[in-house]
Parts: C-alpha cells; sequence; structure tokens
C-alpha cells in the first residue's frame, strides 16, 4: 500500500476531527486524574495505551478490503456468541455487572468489541437480503439474528450496552431499504411495552429481569431529588453533574480548578460524567465545541457511508456511526439530566481501555471504506 496515496484520499476532515477530539479528551483526563488518582497520570497512561493498541489495529484494517469481511461474517457471529458466553462464566463482576475478563493486570470488556462484529456481521445479514425489507415477516429474521447476542449482554446485565445494539440495528435496517413505517410502529410498540412492564413493575411488584440499580436509573432522573433520601440516594450523580456543569458558566473553571471535580463531588468523573467535567472546567464553550466535533465527524462519516462502492460498506459505516452517535446522546444526556443513567461511555473521551480499541477499529473500518470508495490501492 503507497502510503503516499493513502495520505491523498483520505478524508482528511474526519481524520483531523478524530485526532482534536482524542487530544481533547487527554487533556481533559488529565484533569480529571489528578482529583481520583494519587497516581500522576496513571488514567492518561492508560489511556495511551488503549490509544496506540487501537491505533495499530485501525491500521492494520486499513490495509484489508473490507469487502473481504462479508465471506467470514458467520464465523464473526459465531465468535461474537462464544466471547459473550465466557464473559458469563468467566467474567469478573465491577459495578454490579459480569462483563470484564482480566487480562493479568488489565481487564477487558469483550460487549465493547462485541458491538463492532455485530455491525460487520449484520451488514453482510442486510446486504444479502436488500430489497426484502419491506414486511414484518421479511423483518423478522432481523431481530433473531440479532437477539441471542443482544440476551447474552443484557445477561451480564449490561443494560447500556443492549441499548446500543438496539439503535444501531434500527439504524442499518433503515438504511438498507427496511420500511421506515413498520420500523417506526415498530420502535412505538417497543417503547409502549417498556413502559407498561415499569409501570406493572412499580405498582403491582411485576419481576422484570433488571438488577434494582438498573430500575432505579431508569426512572430516577425525572426527579432526582424524589430518591428516597434527598438526592443523596439514586439521584445523587444526576445532581452532582447538573451541578458541576451549570457552575462552569460559559467560559468554564480552567483545567483543574472546578470545584465539583477536583473535590471528587462529582462520581465517575473519568469515565461516565467526563462530560460535565468539561463543562465545569471548560464551560458552555468547551462543551459546545466538542458537540460540534462530534457533528463534523459523524457527517464525515455519513458521507463516507454514501459514497461507498457497495451495500455492505455503507451498511458498515452507519452502524459504527450510529453507534457512535447513539452513545454520544445518551452521555450527555445523563450529564445533563435528560436521559437515564446507563453507563455508556463518551466516545474517544472517557477512560477505558477496551472502548478506545474497539471505537478505533471502528475508525480503521470506516477509513477501510473511505480509501475504496476513493478507488485507492485495492
Amino acid at each position: 500500500m503507497d502510503g503516499r496515496r493513502v495520505l491523498k484520499t483520505v478524508d482528511k476532515p474526519f481524520v483531523i476531527t478524530l485526532l482534536i477530539i482524542l487530544v481533547m479528551g487527554l487533556v481533559v483526563l488529565t484533569s480529571a486524574n489528578a482529583a481520583v488518582s494519587a497516581i500522576p497520570l496513571y488514567y492518561v497512561k492508560r489511556q495511551l495505551v488503549g490509544i496506540g493498541l487501537g491505533a495499530v489495529a485501525a491500521l492494520a484494517i486499513i490495509r484489508i478490503d473490507y469487502s473481504q469481511f462479508s465471506r467470514f461474517s458467520g464465523l464473526i457471529y459465531l465468535l461474537t456468541i462464544l466471547m459473550l458466553l465466557a464473559v458469563l462464566f468467566l467474567g469478573k463482576e465491577v459495578r454490579g455487572t459480569t462483563g470484564w475478563i482480566a487480562l493479568g493486570s488489565m481487564r477487558f470488556q469483550p460487549a465493547e468489541l462485541a458491538k463492532i462484529m455485530i455491525v460487520i456481521s449484520f451488514a453482510d445479514f442486510l446486504s444479502r437480503r436488500q430489497g426484502e425489507l419491506n414486511t414484518l415477516k421479511e423483518l423478522l429474521p432481523c431481530f433473531l439474528y440479532v437477539l441471542v447476542p443482544f440476551l447474552l449482554i443484557l445477561a451480564q446485565p449490561d443494560m447500556g450496552t443492549g441499548l446500543v445494539i438496539l439503535a444501531l440495528i434500527l439504524g442499518m435496517m433503515f438504511v438498507a431499504g427496511a420500511n421506515p413505517k413498520l420500523l417506526v410502529q415498530m420502535l412505538l410498540v417497543a417503547v409502549g411495552l417498556v413502559a407498561l412492564a415499569l409501570f406493572l413493575h412499580f405498582q403491582f411488584g411485576m419481576w422484570l429481569p433488571l438488577k434494582d440499580y438498573q430500575m432505579q436509573r431508569l426512572i430516577v432522573f425525572i426527579d432526582p431529588y424524589n430518591d428516597g433520601m434527598g438526592g443523596r440516594g439514586w439521584g445523587w450523580n444526576t445532581i452532582q453533574s447538573l451541578v458541576a456543569i451549570g457552575s462552569g458558566g460559559f467560559f468554564g473553571k480552567g483545567l483543574f480548578c472546578g470545584t465539583q471535580v477536583q473535590l471528587n463531588f462529582l462520581p465517575e468523573l473519568h469515565t461516565d460524567f467526563i462530560y460535565a467535567v468539561i463543562g465545569e472546567e471548560l464551560g458552555f464553550l468547551g462543551a459546545a465545541f466538542l458537540v460540534i466535533l462530534y457533528g463534523i465527524l459523524i457527517y464525515r462519516a455519513i458521507h463516507i457511508a454514501y459514497a461507498a462502492k457497495d451495500l455492505f460498506g455503507t451498511l458498515i459505516v452507519v452502524g459504527i456511526a450510529t453507534m457512535w452517535l447513539f452513545h454520544i446522546f445518551e452521555n450527555i444526556g445523563m450529564s445533563i439530566g435528560i436521559m437515564p443513567i446507563t453507563g455508556i461511555p463518551l466516545p474517544f473521551v472517557s477512560y477505558g481501555g477496551s472502548a478506545m480499541l474497539a471505537n478505533l477499529i471502528g475508525v480503521g473500518l470506516i477509513l477501510a471504506v473511505n480509501l475504496k470508495g476513493n478507488r485507492a490501492l485495492f
């Protein structure tokens, strides 16, 4: 592969935007690290390891003709199932979720990689059914295809990742040509059933396959002070995030100067609530700037998707972009109190080696589609 031709044909706005987000994430993580660890740059160094591994994986994927992945979609799907099964039997419980496998001093979260593997295998599944996604009978196999990995993820239990899977398959099915009216109707029915199940649970004690803390997270964001402890219980995280973002004002308090952050009132500030760190220390300007960067990244990904030479490539990019979009919306939403807390990280910013590795593998797949779409080097 000719490196100079790659640099000439690659989507430069996409790559430059990604690099800015990564740098911004490391800068904010440096401030968060000072609040949560006595070891200087502990989480920053580990994040750099994740970025390094992800960059190597992305560069390796770029050198491959992505269409070859369709030949192994069945194997990829099977490996996804086996990997998620292994988590249930060998996984280590962290914060109530058995979703981690210990690798020496490191921990790996297979569900993060599973999202990318589902995108690849489901893209091939849909591309083989082009023009056959108009009726409920034709759509049903699509949902059955992802049902097993979806249930295995819920069994961990990892509700956040399960929601991501639902979002990305709906986005991919829409682009693949599924009947949009039917998709909307099915989505509304699903939301209605969930709402009914929650009502029956809280009013009549109906059993649901969710732990107590997950049930509380689904509803407490509506009124975090009404958590039975005056905001010191399940509503604490949401309240402290709102205080942090609100106190940042327009310009922010400055890096290492946020009181909610540096005094460690803000929980999970280097992972789930890192957007609140940005809001307090960089203010509305910093928080809005990151949202704009994400907008550019998603826009360029969509541009790459529709320039792809085949439906398989388009669906891969759409699946990854939808995954990122849901992560961004949910993470920022739970930080500002308009979405339930699900533990979904902010792409390329939140600390987490597994998520960073998976996201950069996604970047590699997008750029592989981009390069082939521009008639590069294959």
